[in-house]
């Protein structure tokens, strides 16, 4: 059993993925994945997320899981997943595992603000919610992240999503002690015992970034908490559903892991990376 066996943060075109369920799945299942979930995003209610996301009624959803189950048992395990944002009007109930993750901030006046939409969304964020100040922004983004982690998602996705486009800290300093500080306040939110930290290639699949999430001292943190990982693409296309897991494998060891969990039909399991 290897990390390279497991692909459990995947996107199909029932939300904002390329390629539909059935092709995902035929893709991982060509790659030699045994152990297969698919975990479209969660709806909710923000205009602009409006066909990125699955509807509220999640009936064709569970149905199409389903289907993928029965084609592959036997041959490859299917499990059902959902990608629960911070903002979502659904339950988590009656899927095999859930990434919690955070996507928005919500301001008093009602306006969301996506996270990883780029310079204008984080510049309307800093000016309309924060006056000005940048390292807020990163402040009350992790503030949500710990309010989801402290829910015990199965999995805590992109745990530092909010530098997607902070390319040479263009947007802000991910030294400063202030960013640190509330990072670090998120990550102390999750319980090490029920929830994995993903290690994501997401960012540079899409050519954002060229690491993985989440930065190196939050995995030596959440080593020192006890913590345990699982390597993740958040793959949106069949051509990413294994992307850069040798990078993240690479970053779980230089901040001392040296195996990494893979999530199963009959439970979470470890292996060596």
């Amino acid at each position: 059993m290897t990390v390279f066996q497991c692909a459990i943060h995947t996107h199909g075109d029932l939300c904002d993925g390329k390629d539909s369920l059935a092709a995902m799945a035929a893709g991982a299942f060509a790659a030699g994945v045994k152990y297969f979930g698919v975990s479209c995003h969660s709806h909710t209610p923000i205009p602009i997320d409006e066909g990125y996301v699955l509807p509220a009624d999640m009936t064709a959803y569970r149905q199409a899981l389903a289907a993928l189950r029965q084609a592959y048992r036997g041959r490859m395990e299917v499990l059902w997943g959902i990608e629960w944002d911070s903002q979502s009007d659904v339950s988590t109930a009656g899927f095999d595992y859930w990434i919690g993750s955070v996507h928005y901030q919500r301001g008093e006046n009602g306006a969301y603000y996506c996270a990883d939409w780029g310079e204008e969304h984080f510049a309307r964020c800093r000016d309309e919610l924060f006056r000005g100040d940048a390292l807020a922004v990163t402040e009350g983004y992790f503030r949500e992240v710990a309010r989801v982690a402290a829910m015990k998602p199965t999995i805590l996705g992109h745990l530092d999503l909010i530098t997607k486009h902070n390319a040479g800290g263009c947007f802000f300093d991910e030294t400063h002690p202030r960013y640190r500080r509330a990072a670090l306040e998120a990550l102390h939110a999750a319980d090490p015992g029920a929830t994995l930290l993903e290690i994501n290639t997401g960012g540079m699949a899409r050519g954002y970034r060229d690491v993985p999430y989440p930065a190196l001292f939050l995995l030596k943190e959440w080593r020192a908490m006890g913590g345990r990982v699982i390597l993740t693409s958040d793959a949106h296309s069949v051509g990413t559903l294994l992307y850069g897991y040798g990078a993240s494998a690479a970053l779980a060891r230089a901040a001392g892991f040296t195996r990494a969990s893979i999530l199963t039909m009959s439970g979470e399991k470890e292996c060596p990376i």
